[in-house]
C-alpha cells in the first residue's frame, strides 16, 4: 500500500494542558499521528524542562515526551490568560489535562463548562487516582501508584524488598489508556457529533495491567507475591543462569518443553509426574529451574542462545540499553531516531512502536522551546498584533 500524503490525524487540534510524563506522552503520540498539539505551559514551563542535561529551558527529558508539539505560554492565574484559554478551547477537538481533580473546574475549565461552549470537545483527564472515589483529591506519582496498584508487591525476588518496575509503568500506561479513550471518543463523535469526557488514572492503569495477578487472586489461589523473573501461569518461563550471565527462556507449552528437555539431554523429564504438564511444572518451577541451571551453568550464554535458537526454542539475551540500541532488530525497526535541536544539538530519541502502512507516525520533529509558538497560535486564534502585545505586557502570555 502506498503512503498517504496526509497523516492519520491531520486536521485535529489538541490542547495539551499537561506536565511531566503521563499526559505529555499521550499528547505526543497524537502529535506523532498528525494532530496539531498545542502545549499550554505556565511561565516557568513544564517542570521536565529543568531535568538533568538541561540547557536553559530545554532538556532531553522534555524532548523525550513533547516532540512534534507547539508551545504557548499562558498564565492561567490571570484573567486575561484564562480568557485566551477559553477562546482556544472553544474551537479545539481534544483537550488533555493532568491536574488534580477539581483544579480545572476551579479555573473555569472543567468539562461541563467547556462542553457548553464546544459540544464536540473530547476532554481527557489523567490523574493519580481518578475523578471519583474517596482518594480522588490526592496527587499522583508513578512510584506511589505502583505501590497502591500492587505492582511493587509482585516485582523483585521472593522475600526481597518491595521494588518498582524499572520503567514508569503506570505513567506510560495511563497515557496509553487515555489515548485509546480519545480515539474511541473520536469515532463516537463521527457518529453523534458530540464529544465526551475521558477519565483515567495512574492507579487504574496499574490495576488494569495486573491481568495474571488478578486472575490468580480471583481464582482463589491466594495473594500473589514476588517471583523474580518467573511466570505465574507457565514454566519454564524466566531468566536462566549460564556460565557467564543470564538468558531468558520461554518453553511455555508441551511441545516446547519436550524439545527443551531433548536439547538438554533429559527427555525423561516429560515422564516425571512433577514435570508432566504445565500445571505440574508451575507448582514445581523452582525444582525445574534448578535442574535446567545445573546444565546451562556449564556453558556461556552465547552457546545456549545459539543452541536454543537452532531448535526454535524461544530465548533471548538480557540486554543493557547500550546493547538494546545497537541491536540490529531494534535498528531495523527504526526505534531510534535523530532530531536537531537549537540548544541541545543532535539528539537521539525513541522511535514509534506504531507501524502503519499508509499513514505512519512522524517522529522527526523536535520538541518546542518554551513559548516558541505563542504569537503564531494566538494569531491563528484571531488575536491582533496589538492584542498579543498587550497580553505579553500584562504577563498573561509569553
Amino acid at each position: 500500500m502506498t503512503k498517504s500524503s496526509s497523516p492519520a490525524l491531520k486536521g485535529l487540534r489538541v490542547l495539551d494542558v499537561t506536565q511531566v510524563m503521563a499526559g505529555p506522552f499521550c499528547s505526543m503520540l497524537l502529535a506523532d499521528l498528525g494532530a496539531d498539539v498545542i502545549k499550554i505551559e505556565p511561565p516557568a514551563g513544564d517542570s521536565t524542562r529543568q531535568m538533568p542535561g538541561a540547557v536553559g529551558a530545554d532538556s532531553p527529558s522534555f524532548n523525550a515526551v513533547n516532540r512534534g508539539k507547539r508551545s504557548i505560554v499562558l498564565n492561567l492565574k490571570s484573567d486575561e490568560g484564562r480568557a485566551v484559554f477559553v477562546r482556544l478551547a472553544a474551537s479545539t477537538d481534544i483537550l488533555i489535562e493532568n491536574y488534580r481533580p477539581g483544579v480545572m473546574t476551579g479555573l473555569g475549565f472543567g468539562y461541563a463548562a467547556l462542553a457548553q461552549l464546544n459540544p464536540r470537545l473530547i476532554y481527557a483527564s489523567i490523574s493519580g487516582y481518578g475523578q471519583t472515589g474517596p482518594q480522588r483529591g490526592k496527587g499522583g506519582f508513578d512510584l506511589i501508584a505502583q505501590g497502591v496498584a500492587g505492582i511493587m508487591s509482585i516485582t523483585g525476588e521472593p522475600n526481597g524488598a518491595p521494588m518498582k518496575a524499572g520503567v514508569p509503568l503506570t505513567d506510560l500506561s495511563a497515557g496509553l489508556f487515555a489515548l485509546v479513550g480519545i480515539l474511541a471518543a473520536l469515532e463516537n463523535r463521527h457518529r453523534t457529533g458530540i464529544g465526551q469526557q475521558i477519565d483515567t488514572s495512574l492507579v487504574d492503569a496499574g490495576v488494569a495491567l495486573s491481568v495474571w495477578e488478578a486472575t490468580e487472586y480471583f481464582s482463589g489461589m491466594g495473594v500473589p507475591d514476588a517471583m523474580g523473573s518467573a511466570h505465574r501461569m507457565n514454566a519454564p518461563y524466566q531468566a536462566i543462569k549460564c556460565a557467564d550471565g543470564y538468558i531468558t527462556l520461554g518453553a511455555a507449552n508441551e511441545r516446547l518443553f519436550r524439545r527443551l528437555a531433548e536439547v538438554l539431554g533429559h527427555a525423561e523429564w516429560m515422564q516425571r509426574p512433577e514435570f508432566a504438564d504445565n500445571a505440574s511444572r508451575v507448582r514445581n518451577r523452582q525444582a525445574l529451574a534448578d535442574r535446567i541451571e545445573s546444565i546451562t551453568s556449564q556453558h556461556p550464554c552465547a552457546h545456549w542462545l545459539a543452541l536454543l535458537e537452532a531448535n526454535d526454542i524461544p530465548c533471548g539475551p538480557i540486554n543493557d540499553y547500550a546493547q538494546v540500541f545497537a541491536d540490529p532488530q531494534v535498528v531495523a525497526r527504526e526505534m531510534v531516531v535523530q532530531t536537531d535541536h537549537p540548544t541541545l544539538g543532535r539528539l537521539n530519541t525513541l522511535g514509534s512502536a506504531i507501524k502503519m502502512s499508509a499513514t505512519p507516525p512522524d517522529v522527526s520533529r523536535r520538541a518546542p522551546q518554551l513559548g516558541e509558538h505563542t504569537n503564531e497560535v494566538l494569531r491563528e486564534a484571531g488575536f491582533s498584533s496589538s492584542e498579543i502585545a498587550a497580553l505579553r505586557r500584562s504577563g498573561a502570555a509569553g
